[in-house]
């Protein structure tokens, strides 16, 4: 199971870190995943972590705002983000995947977090 916790409102500019608790058999999860939904949009891909080196990757639209960690002796993962914009408006979802190259199959129930103007 994934716990995701840390959403709010935030002013833009702002900054809010995301927590993504893991248990069960997500310990032996390859990665780490964060996605995102806003009202009437798909949901996308924001980045992950790689959970045995803490190898992280991120979409584009991140552009060095957004920064992906874990802690494996807490077997959490962070969303830390900052220089939030409106258009980051959106339910975060943390989730997991067993290996490389397979879909994220266990996933969080979501955070919401909103960037007011």
């Amino acid at each position: 199971q994934l716990q995701a916790s840390g959403g709010g409102l935030v002013q833009a500019g702002g900054s809010l870190r995301l927590s993504c608790a893991g248990s069960g058999r997500t310990f032996s999860m390859y990665s780490m995943g964060w996605f995102r939904q806003a009202p009437g949009k798909e949901r996308e891909f924001v980045g992950a972590v790689v959970w045995g080196n803490g190898h992280t990757y991120s979409a584009p639209f991140v552009k060095g705002r957004f920064t992906i960690s874990r802690d494996t002796a807490k077997n959490t993962g962070y969303l830390q983000m900052s220089s939030l914009k409106p258009e980051d408006t959106a339910v975060y979802f943390c989730a997991a995947r067993s290996n490389d190259g397979v879909n994220f199959d266990v996933w969080g129930q979501g955070t919401q977090v909103t960037v007011s103007s």
